[in-house]
């Protein structure tokens, strides 16, 4: 019996500092905000911010100041690739930047972009499409399956230049 209360004076002793130190730190983070709470009240009716997905390429700015390719937007299974470093790359050849690789992953990919110049594009295992500008005129190019597909102005009965817009894939 004596064991028993000293062990329940231990814990109300332990509950009791637990509660003082619990008072103490909340005293400690509202205490400096004033006797309204102000401060921490503005804090939580602002809530957390937004992040806003606009699906821009990644360092574009610094891809067309090297390379003088414009990359616009994409869902990202499209992207700038090394040439000599991988298989299965979609390689779009153009007078104005040569051979421009890209992996593609996913089940579909879409990706804007301007490309000057393009004449011919080599597929990947992905049926493609890609959009093309000449003018104020649109053309839509389904590109072969691993192999070369002519696009541009070798597709082109007058040989017109053509801006490459946009890459569009699927499994």
């Amino acid at each position: 019996m004596k064991a028993r209360r000293t062990m329940l004076r231990t814990v109300g002793a332990a509950m009791g500092a637990g509660a003082l130190a619990w008072f103490a730190i909340a005293g400690g983070v509202t205490g400096g905000a004033g006797a309204d709470g102000a401060s921490m009240k503005a804090i939580a009716d602002e809530g957390p911010g937004y992040a806003i997905e606009d699906f821009g390429y990644p360092n574009a700015d610094k891809i067309l100041a090297e390379r003088g390719i414009t990359l616009k937007r994409g869902d990202g299974h499209i992207v700038l690739a090394d040439c000599g470093g991988a298989t299965d790359l979609l390689e779009v050849w153009s007078r104005a930047n040569e051979k421009i690789c890209f992996k593609v992953t996913g089940n579909t990919g879409y990706l804007t972009l301007e490309i000057p110049a393009v004449f011919a594009v080599k597929g990947n295992s992905y049926s493609a499409k890609v959009d093309m500008t000449t003018g104020s005129e649109g053309k839509t190019f389904d590109v072969n399956k691993n192999a070369w597909t002519p696009v541009g102005e070798s597709a082109d009965e007058q040989g017109r230049d053509f801006m490459l817009m946009e890459i569009r894939t699927a499994k």
